[in-house]
Parts: C-alpha cells; structure tokens; sequence
C-alpha cells in the first residue's frame, strides 16, 4: 500500500473529510487532494505531523511494504462503505457527459425559445389581421407545448443514462491511484472553453435587451416591440445552450474530484437537509391549498412560496451552522 492509499484509508478511518484533515494539518484542501492523488509528497515536518494525527508511525507511512492492521469491525464497515472509482469508470462518466451535454443543453435552450412562436403569432394578429388572436393563441400555444413536451422528453431520456452515476454526487468516495491526475488535467483543459463559455453567455443575456429598450425610446411600434421580445428570448436561449453544455461538462470534473458543490461535507450537509426539505414543502403546500382553497384568495395567497423560500435558506444555514460546529 503505497503512501496516497494510506493517507486516503486512515482519513476514512476517522470519518473526516479532506477539509478537516487539511485544517487539522494548517494546509489547503488541494495539498491533500495532491497528497491523496500522488500527484506531490508531503515534507518530512508534515509526514510527522501526519503521524502524529492518525497514531501510526512515520515508517508506516513512508514504507510501502507495511500494511494497516485493524480488527476494529466498525473499521472494516466504514471501509466497505467507501466506493472506489477506477479509471475505466471516470472516463465512462466524463465521455457520457460530454455526449449528453449538448442534448441536456438544446432541450434547456428549447425550453426558453418555446413562447416566440406564440408571442410572435399573437403580436402579427393584432397588427395584420387575417387571423384571429384566438387562432393565434392556438396555434402559438400547440406550439409551444410540442417544443417543452420534446425537451422533456429528452431530459428524461438522456437523464435516464447518466442516473447509474447519481453516486458521485450524492454519495462519498474515493478514486484510484492515478485517477485524479487525469481528471485534474482534463478539467485544467476545459476550464478555459468553461470561462470563455460563461463570459459570452452573460454578455448575450446583458446585450439581448438592448432593441427592446431601443425600440422602447424610440416609441416604436407594437410589432416591433414583439419582434424585440422574441429577439431577446433568442439571445437568451443561445446564453442558455453555453451556460448548460459547458456547466455539465465542468460539473463532470467537480463531481469526480468532489469539489465546488460536491465536496464530502457539503454531501454530509445535503444528506441532513433532504429529509427536511422533504416535510417542509409538503407542509407548505398543505398550508397553501387550506388557505387557498378556504378564502379563495388565490390572487394574495400566492405570497406564502416567495416567504417559504426565504424560510427555507433560513432553515438550511441554521442546519449548516449545527453540522459545522457538530463536525469540529
């Protein structure tokens, strides 16, 4: 067992997660991802005060050819617990990912175009006459529900595909020897297309109100104010395609190195919140129907879902602050 495997098996012994492990030791978190990976080795001051923390010997940890003994049961539990990713595996994860990507993306830029044919027959009725607005509206809205029925469809479908690997988001685990060096390489890759992806997404939402204010100031007609709209929705949906195709691609490297949104003590947290959010929206729906469905005041109860969500980001940040003070 060379030194990376060890340091991963007894950070899993002590249930702690490398965060922890990394202030324990006054270091950053990606010198004992690099350490866990063998992409870097530890000082001869840090092997000591790694010694020191999980009680083993520093021959123990610099010789390969001694071997970890436990007879604690709960140990080998914990361990048998503790999923490994091989190599095959990421690189079956990333290539479905980048596949799907696009696919995940065109249904999500769909979703946002769906409403232009409808807004656009609706505003030509008006102004051109020859058909009535409620044949627009129609026919707008068959429209519209094809477009959303399709990218739903293929959400469901190409979801169905990655959903063997929920694990890697939701679950704790560790990779083979070798196996983060690839994917931090791969990610290193991307991360510009990822930010080049972003900036001209932003800038597209940003610049895709500028006719519509334009025509506004100009005092422009009702059918270019609704070419406008739909100009915008267009704009928005191209902004829409880039943010999703290279979010998921970028998520893909973050789930396999669990980091960003996917580290092992936010999984911890969201194991704790679940169950919470579970019973909380169901009461909140029950609280919204009764009162709803007693006054039948639908036009003021709707207030309740804006105040339960703020609740809600209460609610989490007070469960966070427990599982941080819980885990110290």
């Amino acid at each position: 067992m060379i030194l990376s495997e060890k340091l991963i098996m007894l950070r899993k012994k002590n249930g702690w997660s490398q965060e922890e492990l990394a202030m324990k030791m006054d270091i950053s978190r990606q010198s004992v991802s690099k350490w866990e990976s063998g992409s870097s080795l530890p000082d001869l001051d840090k092997i000591i005060k790694l010694s020191q923390i999980f009680d083993v010997s520093t021959d123990f940890l610099l010789k390969d050819s001694l071997e970890y003994e436990d007879n604690d049961p709960e140990h080998e539990k914990y361990e048998n617990k503790i999923r490994m990713v091989s190599l095959e595996e990421a690189n079956r994860f990333m290539d479905l990912t980048t596949k799907m990507a696009w696919k995940f993306a065109l249904a999500a830029t769909a979703c946002v175009f769906s409403p232009v044919v409808l807004i656009l027959l609706g505003g030509m009725s008006e102004y051109y006459g020859g058909f009535s607005e409620d044949t627009a509206g129609g026919i707008g809205v068959i429209v519209l529900l094809l477009i959303v029925g399709g990218a739903v469809a293929s959400f469901i479908l190409n979801g169905m595909q990655l959903e063997k690997y929920e694990y890697l988001e939701k679950e704790v685990f560790s990779l083979q020897y070798g196996v983060e060096g690839i994917v931090r390489k791969k990610k290193e890759e991307f991360e510009s297309t990822h930010r080049i992806c972003v900036a001209v997404g932003v800038t597209l939402c940003i610049i895709s109100a500028i006719p519509l204010l334009i025509a506004a100031a100009f005092q422009a007609s009702e059918l270019i104010l609704v070419y406008c709209v739909d100009l915008l929705l267009i704009i928005v949906s191209a902004a829409v395609y880039l943010f999703v195709w290279s979010g998921m691609i970028s998520g893909s490297y973050q789930k396999l190195l669990q980091e960003g949104d996917y580290t092992e003590e936010k999984k911890e947290r969201e194991k704790k919140i679940s169950p919470v959010a579970g019973v909380y929206w169901c009461i909140i729906t029950a609280i919204y129907l009764w009162f709803s469905l007693s006054t039948m005041d639908w036009e003021k109860t709707w207030i309740i879902w804006p105040v339960a969500g703020v609740l809600f980001g209460a609610i989490c940040g007070i469960i966070n602050m427990i599982h941080g003070k819980s885990s110290k």
